[in-house]
C-alpha cells in the first residue's frame, strides 16, 4: 500500500465536494491524489467503439478540470489523472488495492431528499481493500456548527482499527472524538411489551461502558491532546450513530473483512449508516 488517496470522478454534483474533500486531506497528510473516472456500461453494440472514444476523452476533460483545481487550491498535492473503461465498480475495488484511502461520492442529499442512495457506494465500500470514505451531497459539510468525530464501538478488531482511523482523523482535524458504543436488550417473541428486569438492563449498560473503557485505553498516549466524549445508550446501533454524527464533522464505521461473499456486502449497520448518509462517512476494516 502506498500513500495516494484515490478519488472516484463523476459528472454528479458531488464530484467537486469529493474531490475538495480529499485534496484537503491530502494537504494536511502529506498524500498525493489519483483522479480515476470511469466509462461503464459497454455492451458491444455496433457502432459503440466511437461513443466510447468521446465519453473517455470528455471524462479526461473531466479530470484535468479538476486536477487544475487541486494544483490551485493545495499546490503541494501531487495529482495524476485516470481514466477507464469497465464496470466502475470492479475498477475502483482494483484501485483501492494500491491505495491508503478510496474517496467517492454519494448523490443521497440527506434525511427528506427521497428514498436513500449509494448501492454502487456500498459494493465498493464492501469490497475495497483499504479504508472509504463516502461524501454525501449535503450542503452544510463545512458548516461552522458541525463538530466532532463520531466512530461506533463494539468492541470487535474492526471497530479497534474504526477507532485508530477516527482518532487520527479527529486529532489532524482538531475535532473533539465522540466514541459510541451501543446496546440493544435481547428480543423475544414472549417479550413483545419490551419489559425487562432492571439487573439485565443494568448489566447491559455496564458491560458496554467496560467495553468502551477498553477500547480506549492507551488512546491518550496516542493522543494526548484529543478530547473523548464517551456515549453508551441504549437502542439500535446505526440509529444512534446517525443521530450523533448528524452534526458531525465525520462518522466512522468499521465492516467485515473482504471474501467472495463479503464483496457485494456490509455489515448490518455499516450498510444502514450508508444508506442514509448524514455527513461524510468513512468504512473501515
Amino acid at each position: 500500500m502506498n500513500d495516494t488517496i484515490v478519488v472516484g470522478v463523476t459528472g454528479a454534483p458531488v464530484t467537486r465536494r469529493v474531490v475538495a474533500w480529499a485534496s484537503a486531506r491530502a494537504a494536511a497528510r502529506d498524500q498525493s491524489i489519483e483522479l480515476v473516472s470511469v466509462v461503464g456500461g459497454a455492451i458491444g453494440a455496433v457502432g459503440e467503439g466511437d461513443v466510447i472514444d468521446r465519453a473517455l476523452t470528455a471524462a479526461q476533460h473531466l479530470l484535468d478540470d479538476e486536477a487544475a483545481e487541486i494544483r490551485r487550491t493545495a499546490p503541494g498535492v501531487k495529482v495524476t489523472t485516470r481514466v477507464d473503461a469497465g464496470n466502475p465498480v470492479a475498477v475502483l475495488i482494483e484501485a483501492s488495492a494500491k491505495a491508503a484511502l478510496l474517496v467517492i461520492g454519494s448523490d443521497y442529499r440527506g434525511p427528506g431528499s427521497g428514498p436513500a442512495r449509494g448501492a454502487h457506494g456500498v459494493r465498493i465500500a464492501a469490497g475495497a481493500h483499504c479504508p472509504v470514505v463516502v461524501v454525501p451531497d449535503i450542503d452544510d459539510l463545512d458548516a461552522p456548527e458541525r463538530s466532532g468525530v463520531v466512530v461506533g464501538i463494539d468492541g470487535s478488531e474492526v471497530s479497534e482499527d474504526a477507532l485508530r482511523f477516527a482518532a487520527a482523523e479527529a486529532d489532524r482535524l482538531g475535532e473533539k472524538l465522540v466514541a459510541v458504543s451501543v446496546w440493544t436488550p435481547l428480543e423475544a417473541p414472549r417479550n413483545g411489551l419490551a419489559v425487562y428486569p432492571d439487573l439485565y438492563l443494568t448489566n447491559m449498560q455496564a458491560s458496554t461502558e467496560e467495553v468502551l473503557a477498553l477500547a480506549l485505553a492507551g488512546l491518550a498516549s496516542d493522543y494526548p491532546d484529543l478530547v473523548v466524549e464517551r456515549v453508551v445508550a441504549r437502542g439500535f446501533p446505526s440509529q444512534v450513530i446517525t443521530e450523533y454524527a448528524r452534526t458531525a464533522r465525520l462518522a466512522v464505521v468499521g465492516t467485515h473483512g473482504r471474501g467472495a461473499i463479503a464483496r457485494f456486502l456490509l455489515g448490518s449497520i455499516s450498510q444502514e449508516v450508508l444508506s442514509r448518509l448524514v455527513t461524510v462517512t468513512a468504512v473501515v476494516r
